[in-house]
């Protein structure tokens, strides 16, 4: 399987920003999504963004449209998730994916294929 090596997360003030990055390491499909699920405790792990590598579409969860952002650069081969105007509610876990089908953000179920981080902490404070 594919390793993800997140970074990037932190403590931060509600309004406040930070980017998370995911590195993987030369997924073996050519063509493949990555994606961003978080996990708050208590609660189900939820999607929250994910982006196509090959022409860059993207998608997001209702509650950080606007707020939150997916890209990839593919020569770095690292996937980021840039997230503005924080509120303690985005307070989780974050876990990366990689999968050569759909990720789907109501789904956080990957295929065999399939590979998740370790995950890295955001928390916002009010």
């Amino acid at each position: 399987q594919v390793q993800l090596v997140e970074s990037g997360g932190g403590s931060v003030q509600a309004g406040g920003s930070l980017r998370l990055s995911c590195a993987d390491s030369e997924y073996p499909y050519s063509l493949y999504y990555m994606g961003w699920f978080r996990q708050a405790p208590g609660k189900e792990r939820e999607g929250v963004a994910a982006i196509f590598t090959a022409d860059g579409r993207t998608y997001s969860a209702d509650s950080v449209k606007g707020r939150f952002t997916v890209s990839k650069d593919n020569d770095k081969n690292t996937a980021y998730l840039q997230m503005n105007s924080l509120k303690p509610e985005d307070t989780a876990m974050y876990y990366c994916a990689a999968d050569w089908r759909p990720i789907i953000l109501s789904r956080p179920v990957l295929s065999e294929s399939g590979s998740w981080g370790q995950g890295i902490q955001v928390t916002v404070s009010s």
